[in-house]
């Protein structure tokens, strides 16, 4: 059946657009003014068949932004007219094509959550799940509101680890930088003086001039052969067996096996709050919650924990019998249980394991600066002793 794409006026005089499913424009015509609308725009066309159909990809943020607009608006004026209002309003065309597809689908009758699953990923299961919950339960906007916060939070977590470990990176890429310049512009042309005299050379630059040589010489082979063992390392970690042995190996690091730990946990100790304060229940929440979890140890774990709480497991000793989760975290979760306040704990949980990953990050950046800068350092110092050596070498014979 051809989709059209129409303007209308409503019998408040206000103007609607949107997508309609129909045999023909008489049809939709005739569709339109059972709905209470007068049509004054009706045409078919394979872009708008293909902005129905065709499934939308965005980011954290947007989705968090989307979430946000949607949950202020729904708040004052019906869900219709806020749909419509956010599409006229967007800035950016994917934001307008999300809003027009959504507003489409309620207009024709389907609930938030169902147009909503017309887009494809751009809106996770979960999420669906606890629009759906909160529209079963008369508490949208409030639901809404929960989910707005939580997405702003994850993103905002997100953003101050991604924002802290770019001074690293830059500063890791420019000693690499550094260091392959001295060793393919600097050395060469110190070696070639060195080989008009003749003279015998230290250990030390025997080396550098042996690296220099091979960097110069080979280097697209080296480049070559760092990028195959990488793409190789990304095939073989998107098979279930190396990926869980590598998340499993990440997990016992030091400083990042915690980080990641906490990071992990703390996203699904604040999804599965919002989701159980959304009115679904635990074993749910956790099976919505269980593919959103990025190592897979932890989303091992989790899918037990669905499994036990299937069987008749409190989610706090589900918790324990995982091994992988933060004392704090089952702690928490078993007083909540026992006090019937769970969804309350489970955002503390979160607050407090987000917020021990800001503070250990902080710790592992202020160490990580001054130790590439240690290390390139060494590495400059050394470039510059082999280029020394012989020279203070000559000096000495000369005396």
């Amino acid at each position: 059946m051809p989709t059209f794409e129409y303007t209308a006026i409503d019998r408040t005089g206000r103007t609607r657009t949107g997508f309609l499913a129909a045999a023909g424009a008489d049809a939709a015509r005739t569709l339109l003014e059972r709905r209470g609308l007068v049509p004054t725009h009706v045409s078919a066309g394979a872009v708008a068949a293909r902005t129905t159909t065709r499934p939308i990809r965005i980011g954290a943020g947007q989705l968090a932004l989307i979430t946000r607009q949607v949950a202020t608006l729904v708040t004052v004026t019906p869900v219709e007219e806020a749909l419509r209002t956010l599409a006229e309003q967007a800035e950016s065309r994917k934001q307008r094509e999300i809003f027009s597809r959504v507003h489409s689908g309620v207009i024709e009758g389907m609930r938030l959550s169902a147009a909503m699953a017309r887009l494809g990923p751009a809106f996770p299961p979960a999420y669906r799940a606890m629009v759906a919950a909160g529209e079963s339960s008369g508490s949208l906007p409030q639901v809404l509101e929960r989910l707005a916060d939580m997405l702003e939070k994850k993103q905002d977590m997100q953003a101050r680890v991604s924002s802290a470990l770019v001074y690293p990176i830059v500063l890791a890429v420019v000693a690499i930088a550094v260091i392959i310049a001295l060793m393919t512009f600097v050395v060469p042309r110190v070696v070639e003086q060195f080989d008009v005299s003749g003279q015998q050379l230290p250990a030390l630059t025997n080396a550098m001039i042996a690296i220099s040589s091979l960097m110069l010489h080979w280097g697209w082979a080296i480049a070559l052969g760092i990028a195959a063992a990488l793409a190789g390392l990304a095939v073989l970690l998107s098979r279930p067996g190396p990926r869980l042995a590598f998340d499993r190996m990440i997990l016992r690091l030091p400083i990042i096996g915690r980080v990641v730990r906490n990071v992990e946990s703390a996203s699904l100790a604040r999804s599965l709050a919002t989701m159980i304060g959304s009115g679904l229940p635990v074993l749910e929440a956790l099976q919505l919650a269980a593919p959103a979890v990025r190592n897979a140890v932890i989303r091992t774990a989790v899918q037990d924990m669905a499994t036990q709480v299937h069987e008749g497991t409190g989610l706090s000793s589900a918790l324990r019998r995982a091994r992988v989760f933060p004392p704090l975290l089952v702690h928490l979760s078993a007083s909540g249980e026992s006090s019937g306040r769970l969804e309350p704990m489970l955002e503390r949980a979160a607050d407090y394991l987000e917020r021990d990953v800001r503070t250990a990050t902080s710790i592992a950046l202020s160490l990580l600066e001054p130790a590439i800068i240690v290390v390139m350092g060494g590495i400059v110092c050394l470039v510059i002793l082999s280029i020394l050596l012989p020279i203070l070498q000559i000096n000495t014979l000369a005396v």
